[in-house]
């Protein structure tokens, strides 16, 4: 999961604070165990999680659309040592006080490229973690949730990026919100739509539920108006047909190219970004093409000196992050989340300051900062 937001917050410049992320429902990770888990999809690619506090304490709210941070210790497939990664996994369901609930897609090497690894993180879940196993869990975190505006919500999801989504629809389903609510969920066909019975449920029983359900390319025996409302893409002129004139608030999650063609696409039929709500999942967060006229300090000069690989680098004001730059430049780092909540990618300062784009959720230690929210603020030296 990649968890970039679409509301932008900028972070004082420091590189020797601490932060904490406010609110935090912990420090650091607490023990959970695996209450029971249920495969979601007639492919068997996704699986729901239901966790529960290993010290039988009460759990605190969270924001829906949020995620929860683990570190999972995975077999080497060499035979050595168990090695740890960290993995951010959405939160699929409205907020309960006994157990949260995760749903993790396997992730397989893309087609036509077998020699590529399929997900370390996603395989270990569905190939390891049984009912009464214990994971290591960090509070649940993330820019990317429901805000309450008071406006009629359109939510819009491709693939596995329904989970946040589907946190904010149950939440809003529970309480009776009379807001419209408006669901346009785009997958394959049936075989890989998740929680099908749910959402028809839903639908039946919450009235202000508007269900969209757009397959690309149906299979055999998937059924027009019974399986799903659009035979094709999810686009904006589906969103332009279906939705009456008016205001909304827009919750988008999905992968890369869906939500580089959708959210543009909103700005362009007059949606104000104030009202975008974004979360892209996959390798990297939304990545958005900006002239050097619409960036902030494009014509000012920085360089990014990597001091232990020896390269020293022009920074680009439209890219990403520090981590996207480091990784342009052949730089190996280590990272989970790759917005600014597991901490993996911290990274010492040489010299030079960093800023950030969205608040990280991670405790920085003195000294360093979080390569995968950074950018310089002037001429930067790193520890890579």
């Amino acid at each position: 999961r990649g968890a970039g937001g679409g509301r932008v917050e900028r972070q004082a410049r420091s590189n020797s604070a601490r932060l904490v992320s406010p609110g935090a429902a912990w420090s650091g990770y607490r023990d959970f165990v695996v209450q029971r888990r249920e495969v979601e999809d007639a492919a068997g690619s996704v699986c729901s999680f239901y966790l529960a506090p290993a010290d039988g304490q009460p759990l605190p709210p969270y924001k829906p659309g949020q995620y929860l941070t683990f570190n999972l210790e995975v077999p080497d497939p060499t035979g050595g040592k168990p090695g740890s990664i960290v993995r951010c996994y959405s939160l699929s369901d409205r907020p309960r006080p006994d157990h949260y609930r995760i749903s993790v897609k396997r992730v397989m090497p893309p087609p036509g490229q077998p020699e590529l690894a399929p997900g370390a993180g996603s395989g270990h879940f569905h190939d390891s973690i049984r009912e009464g196993a214990r994971l290591s869990v960090r509070g649940p975190a993330g820019h990317f949730h429901l805000i309450e505006d008071g406006l009629p919500i359109v939510l819009i999801a491709g693939g596995i990026g329904i989970t946040p989504l589907l946190a904010i629809l149950n939440t809003l389903a529970h309480r009776g919100d009379p807001r419209p609510v408006w669901l346009f969920y785009g997958v394959r066909n049936g075989s890989e739509q998740i929680m099908k019975e749910h959402l028809r449920t839903l639908r039946d029983d919450y009235p202000n539920l508007h269900l969209r359900v757009c397959y690309t390319k149906p299979a055999a025996g998937d059924e027009p108006d019974r399986d799903y409302q659009h035979a094709g893409r999810l686009d904006a002129e589906l969103l332009r047909r279906s939705l009456p004139f008016g205001r909304y608030a827009f919750y988008l999650c999905g992968p890369p190219a869906m939500m580089e063609s959708l959210v543009p696409a909103l700005e362009d039929l007059g949606v104000a970004a104030r009202d975008i709500h974004y979360e892209s999942f996959g390798p990297a967060s939304l990545t958005r093409q900006r002239t050097s006229a619409e960036v902030p300090g494009a014509d000012q000069a920085i360089t990014v000196r990597f001091s232990r690989s020896g390269k020293t680098v022009a920074w680009d004001p439209r890219a990403d992050s520090l981590l996207a730059l480091a990784e342009d430049q052949g730089i190996r780092v280590d990272s989970g989340c790759r917005a600014g909540s597991c901490g993996c990618c911290q990274t010492a300062v040489e010299s030079g300051e960093v800023e950030y784009l969205q608040t990280p959720d991670a405790e920085i230690a003195p000294g360093h900062c979080l390569l995968c929210v950074g950018k310089p603020t002037g001429d930067v030296t790193l520890a890579l």
